[in-house]
């Protein structure tokens, strides 16, 4: 990877606006390298190649959020040659989410899950995004996975994140 100048977290935040805000396909690709790759990492929905992550955002990611998502930024770290962002991400669960909920018929639930996207860079344009959240909090938030007897939470995970305070201490 090549350093650059460039202001990354500015980079990336033209990049979440153009998905979530502009929702445009070109404006997005813009912000890309032309050999991007883009993991949701516990779905593995995206794509690798222009073609392909074009194609992952017309047919399956821009435009399919609930016109409800809100993304909350918790914290962010940036170097030469990567941003990673911590993010809150709610939403009402009112369409086919692709990337998070490949297929799953809407349920209408709240969700809110932690996420955390590393975003590497190259010549001041995204080569690469790394999506990572806890789909078992996810999967109990829309009603398909059923916590009892599992290790396993819903949205307190985001409570216990922005409170600083974590609710499970393991005390034996």
């Amino acid at each position: 990877m090549t350093s650059n100048p460039t202001d990354l977290g500015a980079l990336f935040d033209e990049h979440v606006a153009d998905e979530f805000v502009a929702k445009d396909v070109a404006a997005t690709m813009a912000t890309m390298t032309d050999h991007p790759v883009v993991n949701h990492v516990p779905t593995t929905a995206g794509g690798a190649g222009r073609d392909a992550v074009t194609r992952f955002y017309s047919e399956h990611f821009i435009g399919q959020w609930p016109d409800d998502v809100a993304i909350h930024r918790v914290s962010r770290t940036c170097d030469g040659e990567r941003v990673v962002d911590e993010m809150v991400i709610s939403f009402t669960h009112d369409r086919v989410i692709d990337a998070l909920l490949p297929g799953i018929a809407p349920t209408g639930r709240r969700v809110e899950i932690p996420v955390v996207a590393v975003v590497g860079c190259e010549n001041g344009k995204v080569a690469y995004e790394h999506i990572y959240w806890d789909q078992a909090s996810l999967l109990v938030q829309v009603g398909l996975l059923e916590r009892d007897g599992l290790p396993v939470t819903g949205a307190e995970q985001v409570r216990a994140l922005l409170d600083g305070t974590p609710l499970n201490t393991l005390q034996p």
